[in-house]
């Protein structure tokens, strides 16, 4: 019994010491030792944006359990976490990491560490401890824009008061993020699932995975074509040429929903035809029947100027 309870003894401290060097080689990898040297020579409060282990993510998860998956994307998933004095947090764990983008990806952290604004979602921390990194945001729970506008049971119960208020919060986040956050950041993708509404409709723009930062030396950005159909920006397409207009453009299909509750692209009644919500709208406004796609509830509820 005796050599028996020595020999697991021994095998549990070089498993331990195995798991430890993967963390640690892992943490190097995903640039931790950048980062820790970052905040602290950049001035960013290393408690204020927290260095995860694996251990705690996996707890304040339940090792990833498939039940607090919040949602899932082509570039990972992410989930509800608990962490320690119940504090309720977003987990973002991605699928891949391009390692050549590593020092760029300690970059944007740093900076994003020092955002704060209440209309965009907080970065918390990381954990560079795995395999691939983890991004850990506060959690908005009142799910997305989105969900209230066309899921079948909000079924758009959303006043016009409040729609009022969501519009405006979400362009004071982005005149923040495009002339007061340094460098400036372009979402690149603004649309109703990117923006979440806490419990009194206050607008939040998160995801940051898609975001572009803009170097002070550049007005814009060459880069491959990326977005959601119907609310790019018809300039970004033919020139790939990504400007902080490009997120006003996105912006404005953002309030053509609010007003009308179609989809940026969606199906017409009328012709059976797939039609671009933003081209419509203008062609109505154009025409003095705009009136008619708008919203009942906007309507009863608003008035006409």
């Amino acid at each position: 019994m005796f050599l028996l309870i020595g020999s697991l003894l021994v095998l549990a401290v070089l498993q331990k010491r195995k798991d430890n060097k993967r963390k640690q080689k892992f943490f190097e990898q995903n640039g931790g030792l950048l980062l820790t040297q970052k905040l602290t020579s950049h001035g960013g409060n290393v408690e204020a944006t927290k260095i995860f282990t694996e251990k705690e993510l996996e707890q304040a998860t339940n090792n990833y359990a498939d039940s607090e998956i919040l949602g899932q994307r082509g570039y990972g998933t992410v989930y509800k976490g608990i962490l320690p004095k119940d504090r309720i947090v977003a987990i973002k764990k991605s699928k891949v990491v391009d390692k050549s983008q590593i020092e760029q990806f300690i970059n944007e952290l740093v900076i994003l560490s020092k955002i704060n604004h209440r209309n965009v979602v907080r970065l918390l921390g990381c954990c560079l401890e795995t395999k691939v990194p983890i991004i850990v945001y506060e959690f908005v729970r009142n799910k997305t824009l989105y969900h209230h506008i066309h899921g079948e049971v909000c079924n758009s119960q959303i006043s016009w008061d409040n729609r009022l208020k969501i519009a405006t919060e979400t362009s004071e986040a982005l005149a923040y993020l495009h002339s007061a956050a340094s460098p400036p950041i372009i979402l690149k993708d603004i649309k109703s699932t990117n923006i979440l509404l806490d419990d009194n409709y206050t607008a939040k723009v998160p995801d940051f995975g898609a975001s572009r930062l803009v170097l002070l030396d550049q007005t814009q950005i060459a880069t491959l074509v990326q977005g959601t159909c119907g609310y790019l920006d018809p300039e970004y397409i033919q020139s790939s040429q990504l400007t902080e207009k490009s997120d006003v453009y996105s912006f404005g299909v953002v309030i053509a929903k609010l007003l009308t509750r179609k989809k940026a692209v969606f199906i017409d009644d009328q012709t059976g035809r797939e039609t671009n919500l933003a081209k419509h709208f203008v062609t109505s406004f154009k025409g003095g029947s705009v009136w008619k796609i708008i919203n009942d509830r906007v309507m009863t509820e608003g008035s006409k100027e």
